[in-house]
């Protein structure tokens, strides 16, 4: 029988999303707004549904072709956990995107009454995704290791809940790239022709991109991002089990069944801590005195600190052990610490460099970029490597597995600042293209600009993340495979070292391949409609907002398989091909090389956005 304190993870999930559906119901229930509002918030739901429904579509008849395979390969029992792991990533997506798209003109028509309201709702509305992946998170974790640990006659959970792991994998990496795809080339068509050509603000709406751009944000960086940190936090949390059951103890304590039931007690008290900082924020929204920042900073606050009490408490009541403890804090800390390296690099001074650097063209300002985004991932890469060490000093290879699990622990609350940028940049858009006052206007900018820069720490915090999850995912291959150290005069490690370096690069390289493939027809179909509807740009007639949304659709979709495929299928040919040392290179080279990518490309972005923000201010 699993330990009675199992049972209080999937009770806590329920309640969370219990939660959620309350957030949820407290967003949707302010004002929707007048027609000029509404009807535009209603086309970027129309637009962001009809996206996700046709990638649901192909994600699923794809998922279904795999699950086969597993099932022919593996078993029946991980098929069904991967099945419902696909399933609970999906639902999380959809639920935060689906009140995203709804918040979004709320937030706008509650700018009339000041700043703290709308903040209220554009935090209440990202609160809802926040609350959501960590709940279904929990929920079907736990639900699937206790459905087969209490059912006779089936392999024991740990090895089924892997597959729960693949399901979360197979979605992040369809919704993250799917969704990725369609809002970039939405931004660059929009940005290219309406400001740069023509000379039009942004978000103005006789630009035919305009409504893809807004319907972008969402599928992008709420679903996309949530469906990424979802597969990290899964990740960490079944590696950590993993690695929880194969060790005898730590510190000289023996850990036993409660090396699994830790992970599991530290997913539900970083739930907790995630549920009260959002309940701490959205009364601190209602106080018009405190700014934004402050407000999202003293929510950070809150939850690392009480996610830090409660497994202090764990630590030492439960498992006995304060080393647990040091480890889970340590990447804790890291996460904090690089989310504030990240805020320096996008938000303060070296923005003002590549301010000035533009003065004198653009080649300076490129050079400038790309020299302050290659700087801010050093100290972010040494902290990692800081807090693994610390974390193995601690408690072992377990401590590592707890560190990833430590930096992820407040999800929840990261999670909604995350999906609360997207929501005040669509009203930011909303209020110009319905022509609000400029008062309006005002407020919704210095919510963007807020969101602009929780977007860039989001993330890095989702690199962050990854290379938690990556990292305990190794150690507990190799923990599941017997490979004590890896032998770097093996060829075959070598070898895989090398195609795990270069295989974040090809697959960056595809992805952006897709988006400039998707962008050239998006901007083709701008000019022309500028060129071809008579009186648009007098304001006299209207774009055609559909067929640029059908165009990034059909774009995303019809790009999205080969760069999937690339990342399914190479781990599968090199354990078949080299063997099993060689996939653990593979996984050690991607680590390094898609880190440094991740923080560089996230990084280098939000401080040339940041920095063109600057400029235009």
């Amino acid at each position: 029988m699993p330990d009675t304190a199992l049972y209080l993870v999937p009770l806590l999930g329920l309640l969370g999303l219990i939660f959620s559906l309350y957030l949820a119901y407290s967003t949707l229930k302010n004002d929707p707004g007048p027609p000029e509002i509404a009807d535009i918030s209603r086309a970027i739901r129309i637009g962001a549904t009809a996206f996700m429904r046709r990638e649901y579509r192909v994600m699923g008849l794809t998922a279904l072709v795999f699950a086969v395979f597993l099932a022919l390969v593996l078993n029946v029992y991980v098929t069904f956990a991967f099945l419902v792991g696909v399933v609970c990533s999906a639902l999380s997506s959809f639920i935060g995107m689906s009140i995203a798209i709804r918040a979004n003109g709320r937030v706008t028509f509650a700018a009339r009454d000041g700043l703290s309201k709308a903040l209220h709702v554009a935090f209440s509305g990202g609160a809802v995704m926040g609350m959501a992946v960590v709940s279904l998170g929990a929920l079907g974790i736990a639900g699937t290791y206790l459905c087969f640990e209490l059912l006779p006659f089936t392999p024991g959970p740990l090895t089924v809940i892997t597959g729960y792991s693949m399901g979360a994998s197979f979605v992040a990496i369809f919704v993250r790239v799917g969704g990725g795809i369609f809002t970039k080339a939405a931004d660059i068509g929009a940005d290219l022709v309406g400001k740069v050509e023509v000379g039009i603000p942004e978000d103005d709406p006789r630009n035919a991109a305009v409504i893809a751009d807004q319907v972008g944000d969402n599928v992008g960086d709420v679903a996309g991002l949530g469906s990424d940190l979802n597969q990290s936090y899964t990740d960490t949390i079944i590696s950590s089990l993993i690695i929880g059951a194969a060790a005898q103890g730590v510190g000289g304590v023996y850990l036993g069944m409660k090396g699994i039931v830790f992970p599991f007690l530290t997913v539900a008290n970083g739930l907790v801590a995630s549920a009260l900082a959002i309940m701490t924020v959205m009364l601190l929204t209602k106080l018009e005195k405190i700014k934004p920042e402050a407000t999202f900073r003293i929510g950070l606050l809150v939850s690392s600190v009480l996610a830090l009490l409660g497994i202090l408490i764990l630590s030492y009541f439960y498992l006995g052990y304060l080393g647990a403890f040091y480890a889970t804090a340590a990447g804790l800390i890291v996460g904090i610490l690089i989310g504030l390296n990240t805020e320096y690099y996008t938000y303060k001074k070296p923005i003002h460099s590549i301010v000035l650097a533009s003065e004198t063209g653009a080649a300076t300002n490129i050079i400038m970029g790309l020299a302050v985004g290659l700087e801010s991932t050093v100290l972010s890469m040494i902290l990692l490597g800081v807090g693994m060490i610390v974390a193995h000093h601690f408690a072992g290879l377990y401590g590592i597995a707890l560190s990833g699990l430590g930096m992820l622990s407040t999800l929840g609350m990261n999670m909604a600042m995350d999906a609360y940028g997207p929501i005040a940049d669509n009203a930011g858009g909303i209020a110009q293209m319905s022509q609000q006052h400029p008062r309006i206007r005002h407020i919704t900018d210095r919510l963007d600009a807020v969101g602009n820069t929780t977007a860039a720490i989001g993330k890095s915090f989702a690199s962050s993340a990854t290379a938690a999850a990556a990292i305990s995912l190794l150690t507990a291959y190799s923990e599941a495979v017997n490979i004590v150290r890896l032998d770097i005069r093996d060829p075959r490690v070598m070898a895989g070292l090398f195609i795990g370096g270069v295989l974040p690069a090809f697959f960056a390289s595809m992805v952006i391949k897709s988006v400039g493939r998707t962008a050239q027809l998006m901007v083709i179909e701008v000019r022309r409609q500028f060129r071809e509807i008579v009186g648009l740009l007098e304001g006299e007639a209207q774009p055609d907002y559909t067929h640029c949304v059908d165009i990034a659709t059909r774009g995303a979709l019809g790009q999205l398989v080969l760069p999937c495929l690339l990342a399914i299928s190479v781990p599968f040919v090199t354990i078949l091909t080299l063997g099993r040392e060689a996939l653990a290179g593979l996984l050690a080279g991607c680590i390094v090389c898609g880190i440094f990518l991740a923080l560089f490309m996230a990084n280098v972005g939000g401080a040339w956005d940041n920095a063109k923000k600057r400029i235009e201010a």
